[in-house]
């Protein structure tokens, strides 16, 4: 862990967002970080430039105290931009007289302050040039009929408070004085372009997500615009800073449980405690600093990033949850202050929680087990393998999906296969789907996840008449139980752009040694065609240490694109990508994981025991979980492709359930394109049929292997 900022003031704190923003040292990256930062990482800095991009909300103080701050209005008069707050939200919109781009927002701008108004949000313009006249900003008020606050920022004390960064940012403040979205009005204009319409309205999202009570799908992007040049801090500012008063709950440490723990840590949430009032983070401040300086809570286990030069750079992952250094840096500086409570009016306003649990929103369909499965109080438990038909009378585009079990404290991990209506017909075929997690998935639960908003423009497939088919790994906790869980969706209301769909690097020949500490095993996976990939979930039981993808491309070596140096059974987290990750066809992805079957591991069950492939967690598993979409793919029409969270069924290519040609099988499961089909490259749940077809039992299939079975057909 990196040791705590020797510049580190509590003083420091009472600067806007100076919680998130100053003290950015991070530790250093476990494995080829430079490699993972070409390979999936913004850069440090984005150009004034560059077009708008999403950002690390937290690096850029999303969920933070906005400070009063005070300029002179156009009329001459200091003021504080609260004077023109909302009553629900207040837009900070900066900008210039002079700066081109700020010009071409300008009638945007205007358009949203209308468009807002009646909804309770009012906007406060900031003109942070420091060299137009009071008669331009007149001009330009009059010239786009704006009606909220203007401030000219002349000092440069608002830009500086909320550390902007270019002339056309736009800053959202909640009712409480938490900086919800910062970043681009929208993204049809650049310094070099110019859309016919804008493609991606982050500011009227944002504003729509904050008044319907949720976090904006995007909290933070960068801006295209004139850059702000730094201010120097004038002596009274550095005065009040040097008086300002050290942490408190209510204006500092209660948005950093709200941003990484209420969420569980509430009434009715799955915590063991709360962790949204000043008593209740006060007695368990001291584990609280132990578990978030240890990296324990809140979970996340990828390694952070660094450049070419060992500098850190953002995290490239939408959902990451790691607690930044400030932030723990302010819990101890808290602790040290006395734990004080600060002005209740400070505190930022309580974060809204789905009554009936459904984080994706009201489903559009909810499909539950037939009947309750019970738990028994200990020993093991096999995987249960239940069928739900859907009884849908036409195709349907999936956009979210959320597994809610009835007893979550007995769910390890839930996996759901589509299967079309004859493969659900054979009971066959539903047993070697329900044993084959090697082969992608439809929808997944582990902890730590469980559930999926797809961006937009996205979807999976559930067929008319298609059956759900739920594999769930029940594990007894000493109290004998139930479960009836049951899966929520969330339908689009047109076919997507792209097609989701999902692979796994896997080995299921892996064997660990009895008492190995550091064994290592392997795996790839070659791309069939040019993909996008939009998350990675690793999968181990109770020995996997760690856990690394790594991207080898046509000609080039192979580069780390996650790293998981500490994995933890108990939270199998999904690491979704911020901007989806570019493979072309013939790019291979390698999985790497390390297994601890020595007596040191607490959780191991028995280190004098040769592991291998298996579905109890005394057994282990070897996955590298992949969700892509294929670049140009028609979802109306998809690619051939073995299985891969697609619609799960018989081999695709053969009619009336006759043997397929080898070349559309060649073009299913030739991972390596050698030529030939090997039993490895097959999934599991089709061996028996590969051992079939295999005429001379070398473990590989040729158009011979296959021409002989179709003579004997």
């Amino acid at each position: 862990m990196a040791a705590a900022d020797p510049r580190f003031r509590p003083d420091m704190l009472a600067t806007t967002f100076s919680l998130i923003l100053s003290l950015t040292a991070a530790p250093e990256a476990v494995g080829n970080a430079a490699s993972v930062a070409q390979a999936a990482s913004p850069q440090t800095a984005p150009s004034p430039l560059a077009p708008p991009s999403p950002r690390d909300a937290r690096e850029l103080g999303i969920g933070s105290y906005a400070a009063d701050v005070r300029a002179g209005g156009i009329d001459g008069v200091v003021r504080s931009w609260r004077d023109g707050r909302g009553e629900r939200l207040t837009v900070i919109a900066l900008t210039s007289v002079t700066c081109p781009l700020c010009r071409k927002f300008g009638p945007s701008l205007a358009r949203i302050e209308d468009a807002s108004r009646a909804r309770g949000v009012k906007f406060v313009f900031v003109n942070v040039s420091g060299t137009d006249s009071a008669a331009d900003m007149r001009k330009q008020v009059a010239d786009l009929g704006l009606d909220g606050l203007y401030l000219n920022d002349a000092g440069g004390e608002v830009a500086r408070s909320l550390r902007a960064r270019t002339t056309t940012e736009v800053f959202v403040i909640d009712a409480a004085n938490t900086l919800v979205y910062r970043g681009a009005v929208h993204d049809q204009y650049g310094v070099n372009f110019t859309l016919p319409e804008p493609r991606r309205r982050f500011l009227e999202d944002a504003l729509d997500a904050a008044l319907a009570g949720r976090a904006p799908e995007i909290q933070a992007t960068s801006s295209p615009g004139c850059a702000i040049e730094p201010a120097k801090a004038s002596a009274g500012t550095a005065a009040a800073d040097a008086l300002a008063p050290s942490v408190t709950y209510a204006r500092d440490i209660s948005r950093i449980m709200a941003a990484n723990c209420v969420e569980c840590h509430r009434e009715g949430g799955v915590g063991p405690f709360r962790l949204d009032t000043h008593d209740a983070v006060s007695r368990r401040a001291t584990m609280i600093r132990t578990v978030t300086e240890a990296g324990t809570m809140p979970p996340w286990f990828a390694a952070p990033l660094h450049g070419a030069d060992r500098a850190p750079l953002p995290s490239p992952w939408s959902n990451d949850r790691a607690m930044s250094q400030a932030e723990k840096d302010a819990i101890a500086a808290w602790i040290a202050a006395g734990k004080p409570e600060g002005d209740p009016k400070d505190l930022p306003l309580p974060r809204a929680f789905a009554e009936d649990g459904w984080k994706i929103g009201t489903p559009d369909a909810v499909f539950q087990l037939p009947k309750p499965i019970a738990v028994k109080a200990d020993g093991f438990m096999p995987y249960q393998n239940v069928l739900v038909p859907t009884n849908l009378t036409e195709d349907r585009w999936v956009k979210a999906v959320q597994i809610a079990p009835t007893d979550p404290s007995v769910v390890h991990h839930v996996l759901v296969f589509a299967l079309d209506e004859d493969a659900a017909k054979d009971p066959a075929m539903r047993r070697r789907l329900g044993a084959d997690e090697a082969s992608g998935y439809w929808a997944a639960y582990v902890p730590g996840n469980d559930s999926m908003v797809l961006p937009e423009g996205m979807a999976r497939k559930l067929p008319a008449n298609s059956s759900l088919l739920f594999q769930i790994h029940y594990t007894p906790n000493g109290k004998a139980t139930s479960d009836q869980m049951k899966i929520g969706l969330v339908f689009a209301d047109a076919p997507p752009k792209h097609l989701v769909r999902t692979a796994a690097v896997a080995n299921i020949r892996l064997r660990i040694p009895p008492g190995a500490a550091n064994h290592r095993e392997t795996g790839q996976l070659r791309v069939p065609a040019d993909a996008k990939i939009l998350a990675f979930m690793p999968h181990m039981h109770v020995r996997g240490k760690a856990y690394r993808y790594e991207l080898e491309l046509p000609g080039q070596p192979k580069r780390t694109v996650l790293d998981i140096p500490k994995y933890d059974f108990n939270w199998q987290l999904r690491y979704e990508l911020r901007e989806p990750l570019e493979v072309p066809r013939g790019a291979v992805l390698h999985g790497t994981a390390w297994y601890d079957n020595s007596a040191d591991n607490p959780a191991n069950p028995d280190p004098t025991k040769t592991v291998r492939w298996g579905q109890q967690t005394v057994d282990e598993m070897m996955l590298g979980y992949i969700e892509y979409y294929i670049e140009g793919e028609d979802p109306m029409n998809p690619m051939d492709l073995p299985g891969r969270g697609a619609l799960r069924g018989r081999v695709s290519g053969a009619a009336d359930g006759r043997t397929p040609s080898f070349a559309v099988l060649q073009r299913q499961f030739d991972r390596n394109d050698d030529g030939r089909i090997e039993k490895p490259e097959v999934p599991p749940a089709l061996h028996r049929r590969f051992d079939q077809l295999d005429a001379d039992k070398d473990g590989v299939l040729t158009e011979d292997d296959l021409a002989d079975a179709a003579g004997e057909s």
